[in-house]
């Protein structure tokens, strides 16, 4: 088993926007094959201090695999091509984190 952190950064003001174009997508890609957890989280405020402060225009994808042969499908799947299509304009950044158990 494999875990992904997606940190996806939005535009300004679009999170909202986005995540709901992204929550369309998450049934489908919980049914691919090899798919264990899949979802969108965003930063909670507390008064942690060694937390940061919540950023409002980002969110993190977590994900659960059974192998990195069902990511690497789960990435050219045709629903991860139109949700990148849908999306255009709104993300700024990603950064994909692949992570093992230790």
């Amino acid at each position: 088993m494999i875990s992904v952190l997606a940190t996806i950064e939005v535009a300004d003001g679009r999170r909202e926007e986005f995540l709901a174009i992204f929550r369309e997508l998450v049934p489908k890609v919980r049914a691919e094959e090899g798919c264990i957890e899949y979802g969108p989280w965003i930063d909670l405020p507390t008064t942690i201090s060694s937390q940061e402060e919540p950023r409002s225009n980002v969110l993190v994808v977590i994900e659960k695999w059974e192998s990195p042969e069902a990511l690497e499908a789960h990435l050219i799947a045709p629903h991860m091509l139109e949700y990148r299509k849908a999306s255009e304009g709104l993300v700024k950044g990603l950064e994909l984190e692949i992570l093992e158990p230790a």
